[in-house]
């Protein structure tokens, strides 16, 4: 199993433009904390991904699960209706 690092300023620098970057930043934080406990027990970034409500599509190392879970962090909620 390979890993590959990547760094807070990576990813800030492809936080989207649409996002406060303290938003993003800690978002990211979060989305790692998260990845690291399913690495933990066991899981894949898929599980990691599924566990936030998200749907990936093809292959997903931890660096993207990380992306994709802040990104679901920082997404506008939507409203329900009743």
């Amino acid at each position: 199993m390979t890993m590959t690092v990547t760094t807070n300023a990576d990813l800030s620098a492809r936080a989207p433009r649409s996002v406060n970057p303290a938003h993003w930043h800690q978002s990211v934080g979060y989305a790692r904390q998260a990845c690291a406990r399913v690495f933990r027990d066991g899981g894949s970034p898929t599980d990691a991904v599924a566990a936030f409500g998200v749907k990936a599509e093809g292959v997903l190392d931890w660096g993207r699960a990380v992306e994709i879970i802040a990104d679901a962090l920082c997404a506008h909620p939507m409203k329900r209706v009743a």
